[in-house]
């Protein structure tokens, strides 16, 4: 392929490096929240790399953020899933599973403190040593959608307190 020539986006390989890394109370899949939402109030911290902590100006003022995340032990990816919220599979995109072709995940935590690049944050759901690609203020005007459909979801979500994972998503990829 010429050089300036574009590349097709689905043959094309992107990569990225993390911009730090999330500390949780998690060594394992089994037994953790499957959202953020069902995890109120479990303490982490973002451990940012030092290099970026000019990026945090102002961040302080935020009660909340939008993490997104590699999903570093999620298991062969499965376009049909049985969620932890229906007993009936569903079609991958269609649910939040973790086993998906390109394994990054998303969760909305709180930001309780920050200090240089430690950020002290509640609402984890994600692995301890979990890789951070990203994160952005959440901004409810902007991040909700009132009216908005949930599909299958509707009337099964229940408590999300209550729901653990269990070992379906893990294992290599």
């Amino acid at each position: 392929m010429p050089e300036n020539e574009p590349q097709d986006a689905l043959t094309s390989e992107v990569t990225y490096r993390p911009i730090g890394v999330i500390r949780t109370p998690f060594s394992e899949v089994a037994g953790m929240p499957v959202q953020s939402a069902g995890a109120i109030g479990i303490g982490g911290r973002i451990e940012l790399d030092p290099a970026l902590v000019e990026g945090l100006a102002d961040l302080d003022g935020m009660s909340h953020l939008i993490l997104l995340y590699h999903l570093h032990r999620v298991g062969p990816v499965k376009l049909t899933v049985h969620s932890f919220f229906d007993d009936r599979p569903h079609g991958l995109f269609a649910t939040r599973s973790p086993a998906r072709p390109v394994p990054i995940g998303l969760s909305v935590v709180r930001l309780v403190a920050m200090d240089g690049p430690t950020l002290e944050i509640e609402d984890v759901d994600m692995l301890d040593g979990t890789p951070l690609l990203d994160m952005k203020p959440y901004v409810p005007p902007l991040d909700d959608r009132p009216g908005a459909r949930i599909g299958w979801y509707e009337g099964r979500l229940g408590d999300p307190s209550a729901v653990r994972s269990d070992d379906r998503f893990s294992g290599p990829r």
